[in-house]
């Protein structure tokens, strides 16, 4: 197919509206049924039951010759579909946004930093697919002509609502057990051509996370290291970066009064320091607590005309005026709000900051075996950085009783494309050069596992972290773990009583603590060798997997 030509084709319909200002875009998503406004004004949406998150195995990458050797194919995320499927989709998706009465156009970037922001043009037929854009993508920079993306920009086409043939698409698409034939949605993606195709799903974070995988895949070619993280800044300018898959306490130990916010979900380090790639972001809503998360709560439920609110609050029940119920999970637990950066209150403006002097690594271990907080030394950081674990709750998804150990890579395993040695090294070399200090926060259980024992304060977490951001902690002693070859501290400064800070020391029983440490490391071997036995992981870095 001629994509230039058929590009050119569509966008000079008169149906297309480029660029629209937001309050225009507001209304449209109103007036064309596509949201309503809710009592404090923001926009209520909802979404088929395949699009209250993301669908993983319909998420593919186009397998080419000339990239195929920078991905790690063995990952259960990389999914391959081959370029002739591929433009038969896009193909679909030119007929069918020609059909489209009105077609929207947003141009924005991803990345704070002008040096490697990366141009996108979205192109869909939903006024609202194009405001969640505008509070999540960031506007163009003045200096985006600097960019070494500037010639290389990316395009997507968003059809949230349409879905392929399934017949036209039999033995190339796989077959969906939840509709009982050949997938109907693909979120696909061309890294050599910089295109992206969201076909099929509504769930906002579709077109967020196809975008953070894309800059995941070309940054590390820059010499650039994408991080799925939340950062802040302190008020000497000192910047720390947080890594934790949900349920870690990401977005609440990120979210301190004594720190300014760059970003909450993707960031990159180049050799300039951090920047946060988007502009907005996208909380998860179920049962949140005014009192808990009253940033969150503020940014998405606070009052203002509609025209100018603009905050997306996908998949929440709402009552007949109009309020919602964030309790209420029946339409889905992954309840979610888009909106802009700005409405936080306690941000850096800028979403750019210094190299970072402390990263921390989240865990919630409902096996109560991990200490609380632990510093990693240059290899075990590297060594965590790719195991990515945290234990899965009862609750967090259909089917899971008792804990699950999980394991994702980078702590965001489905965005992060490239062979795993590639962002390992990075982050060791980053570490040497910038004198980082990294440290490994459990979050989970202590005195015994979930089920038995208590989750850990979050007061005595947050004066840990505390401790760790300050500096604090760099002067204390430390003991080695000889399990999980991390480096635990004799003590901690806010913290009353340091027999919390071994593990050991708060079970009663003391053989069974051991039994089950040590089935938590097996866990962590059988994984590494499994995932990494032969990604060419340095040999002192797999020394410091836990069990080995």
């Amino acid at each position: 197919m001629d994509l230039e030509e058929n590009l050119s084709t569509l966008l000079s319909k008169p149906s297309v509206i480029k660029n629209p200002n937001r309050e225009s875009m507001i209304e449209a998503a109103v007036l064309y049924k596509e949201a309503m406004i809710s009592a404090c004004g923001a926009l209520a949406t909802w979404t088929p039951p395949e699009s209250t998150g993301r669908s993983p195995k319909d998420t593919l990458i186009v397998r080419r010759k000339e990239s195929e050797e920078k991905i790690d194919w063995d990952s259960p995320n990389n999914i391959p579909i081959d370029e002739e499927t591929f433009n038969m989709v896009l193909e679909d998706a030119f007929l069918i946004l020609g059909k489209k009465p009105r077609l929207y156009v947003t141009d924005r970037v991803l990345g704070a930093d002008p040096a490697y922001a990366l141009p996108v043009r979205t192109i869909t037929d939903r006024a609202l697919t194009a405001l969640f854009t505008d509070n999540m993508f960031r506007p163009v920079s003045e200096g985006i002509s600097q960019s070494v993306f500037a010639e290389r920009p990316f395009t997507m086409f968003v059809l949230p609502y349409d879905k392929l043939d399934p017949k036209r698409y039999q033995e190339r698409l796989r077959v969906d057990p939840r509709i009982g034939g050949t997938s109907t949605m693909v979120i696909g993606m061309d890294y050599d051509r910089r295109l992206g195709v969201c076909y099929g799903s509504a769930y906002g974070g579709s077109v967020k996370k196809l975008m953070f995988t894309v800059m995941n895949y070309l940054l590390p070619a820059e010499g650039i290291l994408p991080l799925h993280c939340s950062a802040n800044e302190g008020p000497d300018g000192d910047t720390a970066l947080l890594l934790g898959l949900s349920g870690t306490g990401k977005t609440t130990l990120s979210a301190d009064p004594r720190r300014a916010l760059l970003g909450d979900d993707e960031h990159g380090w180049s050799n300039d320091g951090i920047a946060n790639f988007e502009n907005g972001c996208y909380a998860k809503l179920i049962d949140l607590d005014p009192s808990k998360e009253p940033e969150i709560y503020n940014a998405v439920m606070h009052e203002d005309d509609y025209r100018h609110h603009g905050a997306i609050v996908e998949n929440t029940m709402v009552y007949p005026d109009g309020t919602f119920d964030l309790k209420d999970d029946r339409l889905t637990p992954n309840s979610r709000a888009s909106y802009p950066l700005t409405y936080l209150s306690n941000i850096k403006a800028s979403s750019r900051g210094g190299h970072p002097k402390t990263i921390l690594f989240l865990t919630a271990d409902a096996n109560g075996v991990l200490p609380p907080i632990a510093k990693l030394t240059r290899e075990q950081a590297m060594l965590w950085f790719l195991m990515g674990y945290t234990s899965k709750l009862a609750g967090t998804e259909t089917g899971i009783i008792t804990p699950k150990t999980t394991f994702s890579r980078f702590f965001g395993e489905p965005f992060m494309p490239r062979n795993p040695d590639v962002y390992a090294r990075m982050l060791g070399e980053k570490m040497d050069r910038h004198r980082t200090t990294v440290y490994l926060v459990n979050t989970g259980w202590s005195g015994g596992p979930y089920g038995v024992a208590k989750r850990m304060d979050i007061t005595l977490t947050r004066a840990m972290v505390h401790a760790a951001l300050s500096g604090e902690l760099e002067g204390v002693e430390y003991d080695e773990n000889a399990i999980f070859h991390v480096l635990v501290p004799r003590s901690c400064p806010g913290i009353p009583s340091c027999e919390i800070l071994n593990p050991r020391n708060t079970w009663e029983d003391k053989d069974a603590y051991g039994e089950r440490a040590k089935k938590l490391a097996a866990e962590f071997t059988a994984h590494f060798d499994k995932a990494y036995g032969d990604k060419g992981i340095a040999p002192a870095v797999a020394a410091q997997c836990p069990g080995k």
